[in-house]
């Protein structure tokens, strides 16, 4: 041993790593009085509401039947969803064509996953696939090169919320961009239309906005012309969701230092170079909390399209609890129902976090 080991002790190992499952359950949920008191309720009401709860959810539930009246379990319905899971899936869609849509279906998370993870093979290609994606799908769900045509009035349930949400966040981001820098132009004749057209729109509700698209947007066309029913509740779901975006953005514009607009002047950038090299990647980066909650209100806004004729998932749920082989089985349909919503929204949301945690630069804390 020698004279430096002798005057210093090992140190024991880091708190950290002594701390075990049982210390970890006794200092978070029983520290306190108050914190034991409040562990100690949420496990009462799990033991006393859970397992009813999954006995009537799953194991006493019923699975097939073409009525209410094969329900005889006591437990859920699921025959309803399970009978009209097509119904569900792509509204009144042909049932010779359906197989459009499964494909559609099929590439969307081959196109998505390119768009969202950097580390997958041939991302090059797969970008390019991701770009030409959305002419494919039109042509694939509405008609064309061979297709029989589809009218999308016959479009509903999952596919036709699919549509109207990933239009809408894909529209809204670009155009809310533009517009965030509109209203921050230093021309008054740009900013000020940018502030009215934003603060008109945020100023009403979706449901006028839809309302004005199907109505009122035909009276400002040429004589003769006809709109699709979809693609004007596009138009007006894309305009309101990108005047939110707008402000969104614009939030983090108004965060980024005086000092980055005068580095960006120092190095000789134009306005367009410094906002797509150095300024717009910071500011998204800051507020990607509220575009990706913006994403999400939308997505969960589409279901007001019911109010233009238009059945998406929520429309086909609310119809399915009228008819009245299914009646009274609201319960089931609602449950169906949100789990799907929330299975959409949910990935949104820890992808965020996942994207919030990548592009952290030591300024987050963890």
């Amino acid at each position: 041993m020698s004279f430096t080991d002798e005057l210093i002790p090992p140190s024991p190992p880091p708190a950290s790593a002594r701390v075990n499952l049982l210390t970890l359950i006794r200092t978070r949920l029983f520290g306190s009085i108050g914190s034991t008191i409040v562990s100690v309720l949420i496990l009462y009401l799990l033991i006393r509401y859970v397992p009813p709860l999954l006995n009537w959810l799953i194991f006493s539930a019923d699975w097939i039947g073409t009525s209410r009246e094969d329900c005889t379990s006591g437990g859920a319905c699921w025959a309803v969803i399970t009978a009209r899971f097509r119904l569900f899936i792509v509204g009144f869609y042909p049932a010779e064509q359906v197989w459009r849509v499964w494909i559609a279906f099929t590439l969307l998370p081959v196109a998505l996953g390119y768009c969202l993870v950097e580390k997958l093979p041939y991302r090059r290609y797969g970008l390019t696939f991701a770009g030409f994606y959305p002419l494919i799908t039109a042509i694939l769900l509405a008609g064309g090169l061979g297709l029989p045509e589809v009218a999308t009035s016959k479009w509903g349930g999952l596919l036709l919320t699919l549509v109207c949400g990933l239009t809408g966040i894909v529209v809204s981001l670009p155009l809310g961009v533009i517009l965030a820098l509109g209203r921050r132009s230093n021309l008054p004749a740009i900013s000020s239309l940018c502030v009215i057209f934003i603060e008109f729109i945020r100023g009403v509700p979706l449901i006028t906005i839809l309302f004005m698209s199907s109505v009122m947007l035909p009276l400002f066309l040429p004589p003769g012309t006809t709109m699709d029913q979809m693609l004007r509740a596009l138009v007006g779901i894309s305009l309101f969701a990108s005047a939110y975006m707008a402000e969104v953005i614009r939030s983090g514009l108004q965060s980024i230092p005086k000092g980055q607009y005068e580095a960006a002047d120092a190095l000789g950038l134009g306005y367009w170079q410094s906002m797509r090299l150095i300024i717009l990647p910071q500011a998204l980066k800051i507020v990607i909390p509220g575009i990706v909650s913006t994403f999400i209100s939308l997505f969960k806004d589409t279901s007001l399209v019911l109010i233009i004729g238009l059945y998406d998932l929520l429309g086909i749920a609310n119809a399915t609890i009228t008819d009245t082989k299914w009646i009274g089985l609201s319960n089931e349909v609602y449950v169906f129902t949100a789990l799907v919503y929330w299975v959409f929204c949910f990935s949104m949301s820890r992808y965020s976090l996942y994207l919030e945690d990548k592009l952290h630069k030591g300024h987050k804390k963890k």
